[in-house]
Protein backbone atom coordinates (compact mmCIF):
# COMPACT_ATOMS: atom_id res chain seq x y z
CA UNK A 1 0.00 0.00 0.00
CA UNK A 2 1.48 3.40 -0.96
CA UNK A 3 2.05 6.12 1.64
CA UNK A 4 -0.48 9.11 1.91
CA UNK A 5 2.38 11.10 3.77
CA UNK A 6 3.40 13.79 1.17
CA UNK A 7 7.33 14.30 1.42
CA UNK A 8 8.22 18.39 1.19
CA UNK A 9 10.81 19.84 -0.67
CA UNK A 10 12.03 22.65 1.92
CA UNK A 11 14.29 24.33 -0.48
CA UNK A 12 11.26 24.75 -2.82
CA UNK A 13 9.24 26.50 -0.91
CA UNK A 14 11.94 28.22 1.30
CA UNK A 15 11.11 32.05 -0.73
CA UNK A 16 7.58 32.41 0.42
CA UNK A 17 8.17 30.72 3.63
CA UNK A 18 11.68 32.85 5.12
CA UNK A 19 9.16 36.01 3.72
CA UNK A 20 6.73 34.81 6.34
CA UNK A 21 8.89 33.52 9.01
CA UNK A 22 10.40 37.39 9.41
CA UNK A 23 6.59 38.86 8.79
CA UNK A 24 5.57 36.72 12.45
CA UNK A 25 9.25 37.45 14.18
CA UNK A 26 8.69 40.99 13.45
CA UNK A 27 5.47 40.73 14.80
CA UNK A 28 6.00 39.27 17.87
CA UNK A 29 9.44 41.59 18.04
CA UNK A 30 7.73 44.79 18.37
CA UNK A 31 6.09 43.83 21.45
CA UNK A 32 9.14 43.92 23.28
CA UNK A 33 10.85 46.77 21.51
CA UNK A 34 10.53 50.45 22.26
CA UNK A 35 9.17 53.06 20.18
CA UNK A 36 12.92 54.70 19.82
CA UNK A 37 14.17 51.38 18.32
CA UNK A 38 11.04 50.60 15.81
CA UNK A 39 13.06 51.14 12.89
CA UNK A 40 15.43 48.23 13.38
CA UNK A 41 12.06 46.20 12.20
CA UNK A 42 12.37 48.27 8.80
CA UNK A 43 15.62 46.75 8.34
CA UNK A 44 14.86 43.03 9.63
CA UNK A 45 12.57 43.05 6.87
CA UNK A 46 14.55 44.32 4.21
CA UNK A 47 16.89 41.97 5.18
CA UNK A 48 14.54 39.12 5.22
CA UNK A 49 12.71 40.45 1.67
CA UNK A 50 16.67 40.08 0.42
CA UNK A 51 17.56 37.12 1.75
CA UNK A 52 14.14 35.36 0.08
CA UNK A 53 14.89 36.64 -3.08
CA UNK A 54 18.25 35.27 -2.85
CA UNK A 55 16.44 31.76 -1.91
CA UNK A 56 15.75 31.62 -5.14
CA UNK A 57 19.28 31.28 -6.55
CA UNK A 58 20.02 27.94 -5.35
CA UNK A 59 16.13 26.88 -7.43
CA UNK A 60 17.18 27.74 -10.78
CA UNK A 61 18.82 25.13 -12.24
CA UNK A 62 15.90 22.79 -12.51
CA UNK A 63 12.24 22.41 -12.25
CA UNK A 64 11.19 20.84 -8.48
CA UNK A 65 7.84 19.78 -6.97
CA UNK A 66 6.10 19.12 -3.88
CA UNK A 67 2.90 18.02 -2.20
CA UNK A 68 2.46 15.85 -4.78
CA UNK A 69 -0.29 13.36 -5.05
CA UNK A 70 1.50 9.88 -4.31
CA UNK A 71 -0.51 8.37 -7.30
CA UNK A 72 0.06 10.93 -9.82
CA UNK A 73 3.86 12.51 -9.80
CA UNK A 74 2.39 15.42 -11.95
CA UNK A 75 0.05 16.44 -9.75
CA UNK A 76 1.47 18.44 -7.52
CA UNK A 77 0.08 21.81 -5.28
CA UNK A 78 3.58 23.45 -5.49
CA UNK A 79 6.02 23.74 -8.72
CA UNK A 80 9.20 25.59 -8.67
CA UNK A 81 9.68 25.96 -12.09
CA UNK A 82 10.89 28.73 -14.78
CA UNK A 83 7.95 30.73 -14.60
CA UNK A 84 7.34 30.47 -10.80
CA UNK A 85 10.85 31.51 -10.24
CA UNK A 86 11.10 34.57 -12.49
CA UNK A 87 7.55 35.60 -11.41
CA UNK A 88 8.86 35.16 -7.58
CA UNK A 89 12.00 37.30 -8.13
CA UNK A 90 9.37 40.25 -9.35
CA UNK A 91 7.65 39.63 -6.89
CA UNK A 92 10.06 39.77 -4.00
CA UNK A 93 12.26 42.10 -5.73
CA UNK A 94 8.98 44.85 -5.76
CA UNK A 95 8.22 44.23 -2.54
CA UNK A 96 12.02 45.40 -1.15
CA UNK A 97 12.18 48.30 -3.23
CA UNK A 98 8.42 48.98 -2.01
CA UNK A 99 10.17 48.05 1.61
CA UNK A 100 13.07 50.54 1.34
CA UNK A 101 10.61 53.32 0.40
CA UNK A 102 8.76 52.56 3.33
CA UNK A 103 11.45 52.81 5.74
CA UNK A 104 11.60 56.74 4.77
CA UNK A 105 7.27 56.94 4.90
CA UNK A 106 7.56 55.75 7.99
CA UNK A 107 10.44 58.04 9.39
CA UNK A 108 8.38 60.96 8.02
CA UNK A 109 5.29 60.03 9.41
CA UNK A 110 6.57 60.47 12.56
CA UNK A 111 4.27 57.48 14.71
CA UNK A 112 1.28 58.22 12.64
CA UNK A 113 1.47 54.64 11.00
CA UNK A 114 2.35 51.47 13.20
CA UNK A 115 5.80 50.27 11.90
CA UNK A 116 5.11 46.58 13.75
CA UNK A 117 1.83 46.00 12.06
CA UNK A 118 3.18 47.93 8.66
CA UNK A 119 5.96 45.22 8.21
CA UNK A 120 3.59 42.32 9.38
CA UNK A 121 1.69 43.39 6.72
CA UNK A 122 3.88 43.92 4.30
CA UNK A 123 5.79 40.73 4.78
CA UNK A 124 2.73 38.93 5.05
CA UNK A 125 1.51 40.37 1.48
CA UNK A 126 4.72 39.50 0.13
CA UNK A 127 4.78 35.64 1.15
CA UNK A 128 1.26 34.68 -0.21
CA UNK A 129 2.57 36.67 -3.57
CA UNK A 130 5.24 34.98 -4.15
CA UNK A 131 3.33 31.65 -3.30
CA UNK A 132 0.74 32.06 -5.99
CA UNK A 133 3.05 31.51 -9.62
CA UNK A 134 3.94 28.30 -7.55
CA UNK A 135 0.30 27.14 -7.04
CA UNK A 136 -0.72 24.38 -9.58
CA UNK A 137 -4.16 23.65 -7.54
CA UNK A 138 -6.69 26.10 -7.40
CA UNK A 139 -7.64 25.49 -3.59
CA UNK A 140 -3.40 26.85 -3.18
CA UNK A 141 -3.98 29.20 -5.81
CA UNK A 142 -6.92 31.14 -3.79
CA UNK A 143 -5.55 30.87 -0.67
CA UNK A 144 -2.38 32.41 -1.73
CA UNK A 145 -4.64 35.08 -3.83
CA UNK A 146 -6.38 35.59 -0.47
CA UNK A 147 -2.65 36.01 1.70
CA UNK A 148 -1.62 38.50 -0.98
CA UNK A 149 -4.46 40.88 -0.55
CA UNK A 150 -5.54 40.46 2.76
CA UNK A 151 -3.01 41.78 4.05
CA UNK A 152 -3.08 44.59 1.64
CA UNK A 153 -5.98 45.96 2.14
CA UNK A 154 -4.94 47.11 6.11
CA UNK A 155 -1.67 48.33 4.32
CA UNK A 156 -3.98 51.13 2.62
CA UNK A 157 -6.17 51.94 5.35
CA UNK A 158 -3.15 52.04 7.76
CA UNK A 159 -3.24 55.80 8.11
CA UNK A 160 -4.32 56.79 11.70
CA UNK A 161 -7.33 59.35 11.05
CA UNK A 162 -6.98 59.90 7.76
CA UNK A 163 -10.69 59.52 5.79
CA UNK A 164 -8.95 59.56 2.12
CA UNK A 165 -7.02 55.94 3.22
CA UNK A 166 -10.08 54.67 4.79
CA UNK A 167 -11.92 55.16 1.84
CA UNK A 168 -9.70 53.83 -0.34
CA UNK A 169 -8.92 50.66 1.72
CA UNK A 170 -12.92 50.24 1.85
CA UNK A 171 -13.00 50.68 -2.20
CA UNK A 172 -10.19 48.55 -2.69
CA UNK A 173 -11.79 45.98 0.02
CA UNK A 174 -14.98 45.48 -1.36
CA UNK A 175 -13.88 45.26 -5.08
CA UNK A 176 -11.62 42.75 -3.84
CA UNK A 177 -13.91 40.83 -1.57
CA UNK A 178 -16.54 40.85 -5.06
CA UNK A 179 -13.79 39.32 -7.73
CA UNK A 180 -13.19 36.19 -4.94
CA UNK A 181 -16.61 35.39 -4.78
CA UNK A 182 -17.20 35.31 -8.72
CA UNK A 183 -13.65 33.60 -8.70
CA UNK A 184 -14.68 31.12 -5.82
CA UNK A 185 -17.80 30.33 -8.10
CA UNK A 186 -16.39 29.83 -10.81
CA UNK A 187 -13.20 27.40 -9.26
CA UNK A 188 -16.34 25.64 -8.20
CA UNK A 189 -18.31 25.08 -11.15
CA UNK A 190 -15.03 23.93 -12.75
CA UNK A 191 -14.51 21.38 -9.84
CA UNK A 192 -18.01 20.23 -10.39
CA UNK A 193 -17.77 19.56 -14.14
CA UNK A 194 -13.66 17.95 -13.60
CA UNK A 195 -13.58 16.40 -10.36
CA UNK A 196 -10.22 17.98 -9.64
CA UNK A 197 -8.86 21.04 -8.61
CA UNK A 198 -5.30 20.05 -10.06
CA UNK A 199 -4.16 22.45 -12.68
CA UNK A 200 -2.38 19.75 -15.25
CA UNK A 201 -6.29 17.07 -14.16
CA UNK A 202 -7.74 19.63 -15.22
CA UNK A 203 -6.70 20.46 -18.33
CA UNK A 204 -7.00 17.27 -19.40
CA UNK A 205 -10.48 16.05 -17.98
CA UNK A 206 -12.24 19.44 -18.80
CA UNK A 207 -11.92 17.88 -22.20
CA UNK A 208 -13.77 14.86 -21.85
CA UNK A 209 -16.86 16.96 -20.16
CA UNK A 210 -20.45 15.65 -20.31
CA UNK A 211 -22.16 17.22 -23.22
CA UNK A 212 -24.84 18.46 -20.25
CA UNK A 213 -22.55 19.80 -18.03
CA UNK A 214 -21.00 21.12 -21.01
CA UNK A 215 -22.48 24.66 -20.26
CA UNK A 216 -21.54 24.59 -16.80
CA UNK A 217 -18.12 24.26 -17.18
CA UNK A 218 -18.63 27.67 -20.14
CA UNK A 219 -19.28 29.10 -17.04
CA UNK A 220 -16.79 28.38 -14.81
CA UNK A 221 -13.87 29.62 -16.98
CA UNK A 222 -16.20 32.79 -17.36
CA UNK A 223 -16.58 33.34 -13.90
CA UNK A 224 -13.03 32.54 -13.31
CA UNK A 225 -11.89 34.78 -15.50
CA UNK A 226 -14.27 37.67 -14.29
CA UNK A 227 -12.74 37.22 -10.49
CA UNK A 228 -8.85 37.85 -12.18
CA UNK A 229 -9.74 40.56 -13.87
CA UNK A 230 -10.87 42.51 -11.10
CA UNK A 231 -7.34 41.97 -9.63
CA UNK A 232 -5.51 42.61 -12.37
CA UNK A 233 -7.34 45.80 -12.61
CA UNK A 234 -8.60 45.23 -15.94
CA UNK A 235 -11.60 47.21 -17.38
CA UNK A 236 -14.68 47.53 -16.42
CA UNK A 237 -13.54 45.94 -13.10
CA UNK A 238 -11.13 49.02 -12.65
CA UNK A 239 -12.73 51.47 -10.69
CA UNK A 240 -10.99 51.05 -7.48
CA UNK A 241 -7.46 51.93 -8.50
CA UNK A 242 -6.85 55.74 -8.68
CA UNK A 243 -8.47 56.71 -5.55
CA UNK A 244 -6.60 52.86 -3.94
CA UNK A 245 -3.56 54.75 -5.19
CA UNK A 246 -4.32 58.28 -3.74
CA UNK A 247 -5.04 57.10 -0.14
CA UNK A 248 -2.45 54.82 0.46
CA UNK A 249 1.03 55.23 1.76
CA UNK A 250 2.91 55.77 -1.52
CA UNK A 251 5.32 52.94 -0.84
CA UNK A 252 1.50 51.04 -1.33
CA UNK A 253 0.75 52.60 -4.17
CA UNK A 254 3.80 51.29 -5.97
CA UNK A 255 3.60 47.87 -4.54
CA UNK A 256 0.69 47.63 -5.71
CA UNK A 257 0.70 48.50 -8.81
CA UNK A 258 3.70 46.48 -9.21
CA UNK A 259 3.15 42.83 -6.83
CA UNK A 260 -0.52 43.63 -7.33
CA UNK A 261 -0.22 43.10 -10.85
CA UNK A 262 2.31 40.59 -10.97
CA UNK A 263 0.06 38.38 -8.48
CA UNK A 264 -2.97 38.57 -10.61
CA UNK A 265 -1.80 38.37 -14.46
CA UNK A 266 0.06 35.62 -12.99
CA UNK A 267 -3.26 33.92 -11.78
CA UNK A 268 -4.16 34.25 -15.00
CA UNK A 269 -1.76 32.72 -16.83
CA UNK A 270 -1.87 29.70 -14.77
CA UNK A 271 -5.48 29.23 -15.04
CA UNK A 272 -5.93 30.14 -18.93
CA UNK A 273 -3.02 28.93 -20.65
CA UNK A 274 -2.50 25.58 -18.18
CA UNK A 275 -5.53 24.44 -16.73
CA UNK A 276 -7.52 25.52 -19.67
CA UNK A 277 -5.87 25.77 -22.77
CA UNK A 278 -8.90 23.40 -24.80
CA UNK A 279 -11.19 26.26 -23.77
CA UNK A 280 -9.46 28.96 -25.59
CA UNK A 281 -12.42 30.04 -27.72
CA UNK A 282 -13.50 31.13 -25.00
CA UNK A 283 -10.81 32.99 -22.93
CA UNK A 284 -9.27 34.00 -26.10
CA UNK A 285 -11.67 36.33 -27.48
CA UNK A 286 -12.84 37.52 -23.94
CA UNK A 287 -8.83 38.60 -22.59
CA UNK A 288 -8.71 40.39 -26.14
CA UNK A 289 -11.45 41.98 -25.78
CA UNK A 290 -10.41 43.02 -22.69
CA UNK A 291 -7.00 43.90 -23.21
CA UNK A 292 -7.96 46.54 -25.89
CA UNK A 293 -10.89 48.36 -22.88
CA UNK A 294 -8.14 48.37 -20.39
CA UNK A 295 -5.09 50.16 -22.40
CA UNK A 296 -7.71 52.72 -23.96
CA UNK A 297 -9.51 53.54 -20.63
CA UNK A 298 -6.46 53.98 -18.93
CA UNK A 299 -4.70 55.71 -21.54
CA UNK A 300 -7.56 58.26 -21.94
CA UNK A 301 -8.02 58.63 -18.44
CA UNK A 302 -4.30 59.46 -17.67
CA UNK A 303 -4.87 62.13 -20.41
CA UNK A 304 -7.85 64.12 -18.49
CA UNK A 305 -5.60 64.16 -15.71
CA UNK A 306 -5.03 67.98 -14.56
CA UNK A 307 -1.94 69.45 -13.66
CA UNK A 308 -2.69 71.59 -10.80
CA UNK A 309 -4.92 68.78 -9.38
CA UNK A 310 -4.35 67.83 -5.57
CA UNK A 311 -2.35 64.09 -6.26
CA UNK A 312 -2.59 64.25 -9.97
CA UNK A 313 0.68 62.79 -10.31
CA UNK A 314 0.09 59.93 -8.87
CA UNK A 315 -3.39 59.51 -10.45
CA UNK A 316 -1.60 59.90 -13.53
CA UNK A 317 0.26 57.03 -12.23
CA UNK A 318 -2.78 55.04 -11.57
CA UNK A 319 -4.65 55.43 -14.78
CA UNK A 320 -1.25 54.57 -16.51
CA UNK A 321 -1.22 51.57 -14.83
CA UNK A 322 -4.16 50.89 -15.78
CA UNK A 323 -3.26 51.18 -19.47
CA UNK A 324 -0.50 49.01 -19.11
CA UNK A 325 -2.25 46.38 -17.56
CA UNK A 326 -4.19 45.81 -20.83
CA UNK A 327 -0.55 45.83 -22.97
CA UNK A 328 0.22 43.06 -20.59
CA UNK A 329 -3.45 41.23 -21.43
CA UNK A 330 -2.35 41.03 -25.00
CA UNK A 331 -0.08 38.34 -25.00
CA UNK A 332 -2.22 36.42 -22.78
CA UNK A 333 -5.24 36.89 -25.50
CA UNK A 334 -2.90 36.48 -28.16
CA UNK A 335 -1.72 32.70 -26.56
CA UNK A 336 -5.33 31.36 -27.14
CA UNK A 337 -4.59 31.57 -30.78
CA UNK A 338 -0.76 31.06 -30.86
CA UNK A 339 0.86 28.10 -32.08
CA UNK A 340 3.74 29.08 -29.13
CA UNK A 341 1.54 29.88 -26.41
CA UNK A 342 5.37 29.67 -24.12
CA UNK A 343 6.24 32.58 -26.16
CA UNK A 344 3.33 34.38 -26.01
CA UNK A 345 3.72 34.26 -21.78
CA UNK A 346 6.99 35.41 -21.88
CA UNK A 347 6.16 38.61 -23.64
CA UNK A 348 3.77 39.44 -21.10
CA UNK A 349 6.58 37.88 -17.98
CA UNK A 350 9.04 40.23 -20.21
CA UNK A 351 6.58 43.03 -20.18
CA UNK A 352 6.11 42.76 -16.28
CA UNK A 353 9.80 43.13 -15.64
CA UNK A 354 10.40 46.27 -17.52
CA UNK A 355 7.11 47.56 -16.09
CA UNK A 356 7.84 46.62 -12.42
CA UNK A 357 11.59 48.37 -12.51
CA UNK A 358 10.75 51.64 -14.02
CA UNK A 359 7.17 51.82 -12.16
CA UNK A 360 8.71 51.43 -8.92
CA UNK A 361 11.55 54.13 -9.76
CA UNK A 362 8.70 56.99 -11.01
CA UNK A 363 7.04 55.60 -7.89
CA UNK A 364 10.25 56.50 -5.39
CA UNK A 365 11.09 59.63 -7.14
CA UNK A 366 7.60 60.32 -6.57
CA UNK A 367 7.91 59.58 -3.18
CA UNK A 368 11.20 61.98 -3.23
CA UNK A 369 9.10 64.84 -4.41
CA UNK A 370 6.45 63.76 -1.70
CA UNK A 371 8.64 65.12 0.87
CA UNK A 372 8.64 68.77 0.05
CA UNK A 373 5.14 68.68 -2.22
CA UNK A 374 2.28 66.30 0.15
CA UNK A 375 0.02 67.24 -2.49
CA UNK A 376 2.26 65.56 -5.11
CA UNK A 377 0.56 67.62 -8.39
CA UNK A 378 2.14 67.39 -11.78
CA UNK A 379 2.92 70.80 -11.46
CA UNK A 380 4.99 70.17 -8.26
CA UNK A 381 7.34 68.79 -10.62
CA UNK A 382 8.30 71.95 -12.80
CA UNK A 383 11.71 72.54 -12.49
CA UNK A 384 12.72 69.50 -10.63
CA UNK A 385 16.02 69.44 -12.36
CA UNK A 386 16.91 73.26 -11.21
CA UNK A 387 16.52 71.39 -7.38
CA UNK A 388 17.67 67.64 -7.86
CA UNK A 389 19.29 67.06 -11.56
CA UNK A 390 19.48 63.64 -11.26
CA UNK A 391 16.21 63.02 -9.98
CA UNK A 392 14.73 64.48 -12.95
CA UNK A 393 17.17 62.94 -15.46
CA UNK A 394 15.87 59.16 -13.80
CA UNK A 395 12.17 60.38 -13.52
CA UNK A 396 12.92 62.04 -17.52
CA UNK A 397 13.83 58.39 -18.13
CA UNK A 398 11.54 56.01 -16.66
CA UNK A 399 8.79 58.36 -18.26
CA UNK A 400 10.31 57.80 -21.57
CA UNK A 401 10.89 53.90 -20.54
CA UNK A 402 6.57 53.84 -19.99
CA UNK A 403 6.26 55.76 -23.13
CA UNK A 404 8.70 53.45 -25.41
CA UNK A 405 11.39 55.70 -26.44
CA UNK A 406 14.92 56.08 -26.91
CA UNK A 407 16.78 56.61 -24.59
CA UNK A 408 14.06 54.33 -22.50
CA UNK A 409 15.25 50.80 -25.38
CA UNK A 410 13.97 48.34 -22.13
CA UNK A 411 10.30 49.86 -23.04
CA UNK A 412 10.31 50.08 -26.60
CA UNK A 413 11.48 46.53 -27.10
CA UNK A 414 8.77 45.09 -24.47
CA UNK A 415 5.91 46.97 -26.32
CA UNK A 416 7.41 45.30 -29.62
CA UNK A 417 7.63 42.39 -28.29
CA UNK A 418 4.05 42.22 -27.37
CA UNK A 419 3.02 43.86 -30.36
CA UNK A 420 5.15 40.77 -32.19
CA UNK A 421 2.81 38.44 -29.78
CA UNK A 422 -0.42 39.98 -31.39
CA UNK A 423 0.88 39.92 -34.66
CA UNK A 424 1.90 36.25 -34.54
CA UNK A 425 -1.26 35.30 -33.35
CA UNK A 426 -3.37 36.86 -35.92
CA UNK A 427 -5.09 39.70 -33.98
CA UNK A 428 -4.28 42.63 -36.31
CA UNK A 429 -7.22 44.67 -35.07
CA UNK A 430 -5.78 44.19 -31.05
CA UNK A 431 -2.76 45.51 -32.56
CA UNK A 432 -3.94 48.44 -33.91
CA UNK A 433 -5.51 49.51 -31.22
CA UNK A 434 -2.23 48.94 -29.01
CA UNK A 435 -0.53 51.26 -31.65
CA UNK A 436 -3.11 54.14 -31.29
CA UNK A 437 -2.63 53.75 -27.67
CA UNK A 438 1.40 54.29 -27.65
CA UNK A 439 0.44 57.49 -29.56
CA UNK A 440 -1.79 58.21 -26.68
CA UNK A 441 0.71 57.35 -24.24
CA UNK A 442 3.25 59.63 -25.71
CA UNK A 443 0.96 62.86 -24.86
CA UNK A 444 1.15 62.73 -21.16
CA UNK A 445 4.72 61.10 -21.02
CA UNK A 446 6.50 63.50 -22.70
CA UNK A 447 4.09 66.26 -21.32
CA UNK A 448 5.32 65.25 -17.92
CA UNK A 449 8.94 65.06 -18.77
CA UNK A 450 8.97 68.45 -20.79
CA UNK A 451 7.92 69.85 -17.35
CA UNK A 452 10.56 68.51 -15.71
CA UNK A 453 13.05 71.13 -17.67
CA UNK A 454 11.50 74.02 -17.40
CA UNK A 455 12.01 77.03 -15.57
CA UNK A 456 10.89 77.09 -11.80
CA UNK A 457 8.75 78.77 -10.26
CA UNK A 458 10.03 80.90 -7.33
CA UNK A 459 13.48 79.83 -6.05
CA UNK A 460 14.56 76.14 -6.15
CA UNK A 461 15.24 74.56 -3.08
CA UNK A 462 17.77 71.37 -2.75
CA UNK A 463 17.04 68.97 -0.34
CA UNK A 464 18.44 65.91 1.64
CA UNK A 465 17.33 62.80 0.17
CA UNK A 466 17.46 60.03 2.74
CA UNK A 467 20.06 56.64 2.03
CA UNK A 468 17.28 54.22 1.36
CA UNK A 469 14.87 56.53 -1.24
CA UNK A 470 18.21 57.34 -2.76
CA UNK A 471 19.19 53.36 -2.56
CA UNK A 472 15.60 52.71 -4.27
CA UNK A 473 16.12 55.39 -6.60
CA UNK A 474 19.73 54.20 -7.41
CA UNK A 475 18.71 50.46 -7.84
CA UNK A 476 15.84 51.17 -10.11
CA UNK A 477 18.15 53.54 -12.44
CA UNK A 478 20.83 50.81 -12.40
CA UNK A 479 18.18 48.08 -13.43
CA UNK A 480 16.44 50.30 -16.12
CA UNK A 481 19.74 51.37 -17.88
CA UNK A 482 21.21 48.20 -17.66
CA UNK A 483 18.39 46.41 -19.52
CA UNK A 484 17.98 49.41 -21.82
CA UNK A 485 21.65 48.29 -23.67
CA UNK A 486 20.76 44.62 -23.06
CA UNK A 487 17.47 44.42 -23.89
CA UNK A 488 17.29 40.73 -25.02
CA UNK A 489 18.38 39.48 -21.46
CA UNK A 490 14.82 40.04 -20.37
CA UNK A 491 13.40 37.67 -23.33
CA UNK A 492 15.87 35.01 -22.29
CA UNK A 493 15.25 35.51 -18.72
CA UNK A 494 11.42 35.26 -18.76
CA UNK A 495 10.92 32.35 -20.36
CA UNK A 496 8.52 31.04 -18.90
CA UNK A 497 8.91 27.12 -19.26
CA UNK A 498 5.68 26.65 -18.48
CA UNK A 499 5.35 23.89 -20.85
Amino acid sequence: MSSLVQSVDWLAIAPPTLAAVVGLVVLVADLFIGEDKKAVLGWVSVAGLAASALLLLPLRDGDRATFCLTGDAHACSYTADRFTLVIQFLVLGGALLAALLSVTALKDANKDLPEGEFWFLLLSSAAGAALLPASRDLATLIVALEVASLPAFALVGIKRGDKKSSEAALKFFLSSVTATAVSLMGVSFIYATTGSLYLTQIADKIQHVDGQFHTLAQAGVVLTLVGFAFKTAAVPFHFWVPDTYVGAPLPIAAYLSVVGKAVGFSGLILVTVVALPSYGDVWGPALAVLAALTMTVGNVGALRQQATRAYSAVRLLAWSSVGQAGYLLVPIASAAYSKDADKAIGSTVAYALMYAVVNLGAFAVAALVARTSPLNRISDYRGLYARSPLSALILGFFLLCLAGLPPGIIGLFAKVTVFAAAVDAGLGWLAVVMAVNVVIALFYYLQWTTLLFRAPEGESEKHRVPAPLTAAIALTAVLGIALSGAPQLVLRFSATGLF
